[in-house]
């Protein structure tokens, strides 16, 4: 059951679903992988919205497991193709190398790195962004802008809302940020000037493609809630996928899922008051 709006605690959790296909375009359960998550509030990257045929990954998601889509943003547009035929069972056609080569999909504007043949193969025009979803109740949903990058395929933004704890309010943002390669800093520096004061209850969650200790330089009063390794999901050696928390909030369990279909591993929190 939900919890009410004075709950004492709230599950919080951040899966960059990678438009619910592997490297090779294979679609994987990505309903299931959520539900297994069973949170609260749930922060999703890469989600997919096809320009027609049907609706898309979040708002699957919501319908099928009792969620409602509070905010959503697309990011990029861009087209995903179709299954390459294979029985590998490696995520991607490349697994294992440095230069990690996704025919799954394509950015409108993205540099594009190999040859697969991804021209010949048919596709789905749709958009590419993140989302919010909730199954508490949440307030004040809104979508802050963060720009784009000059070398970013990808105009970037945090999703945002606000929920009771305790009594109390809790903002929670979710975003996917800009690769360090495409000189992400300036976009932290951003959405440091976005978030409330410290001394509020408050959560920062998403795919921040970046490591722990640089993330924590950008908001040095907030904490990881949970350190460990997300990414790449079948053997991972990075955290780039985090749950940040501000010092009015406690951390009573944190864990990063299991492996899925996609690239990231979940990282799933439950909070309370400090």
């Amino acid at each position: 059951m939900a919890p009410s709006t004075e709950a004492a605690r709230v599950s919080i959790a951040t899966f960059n679903v990678h438009m619910g296909v592997d490297g090779w375009g294979r679609p994987f359960d990505v309903v299931a992988e959520c539900a297994e998550l069973d949170a609260d509030l749930l922060v999703l990257q890469e989600a997919w919205t096809p320009n027609e045929g049907g609706p898309g990954t979040a708002a699957t998601i919501a319908s099928k497991l009792g969620y409602r889509v509070v905010a959503e943003a697309s990011l990029a547009r861009g087209r995903l193709y179709e299954p390459v035929a294979t029985t590998s069972r490696r995520w991607s056609p490349l697994f294992g190398q440095l230069r990690m080569f996704r025919p799954a999909h394509r950015l409108e504007g993205e540099r594009q790195g190999g040859r697969s043949g991804r021209g010949r193969r048919a596709n789905v025009r749709g958009r590419w962004g993140i989302a919010l979803l909730a199954r508490v109740p949440v307030h004040d949903p809104g979508v802050l802008d963060l720009g784009s990058l000059r070398r970013d395929a990808a105009r970037r933004a945090v999703v945002r809302c606000t929920t009771v704890l305790g009594g109390r309010t809790v903002s929670v943002f979710g975003t996917h940020m800009s690769h360090i390669t495409h000189f992400s800093p300036a976009q932290y520096r951003r959405l440091a000037r976005l978030l409330p004061p410290d001394n509020t209850p408050a959560v920062l969650a998403g795919d921040m493609n970046m490591w722990g200790p640089p993330v924590n330089s950008f908001f040095p009063a907030w904490r990881r809630a949970v350190v460990g390794r997300t990414w790449p999901s079948w053997r991972p050696h990075s955290q780039l996928d985090h749950v940040l928390i501000t010092p009015a909030l406690s951390v009573v369990d944190a864990r990063i899922a299991a492996a899925s279909g996609s690239d990231h591993r979940p990282v799933v929190v439950t909070l309370g008051l400090a």
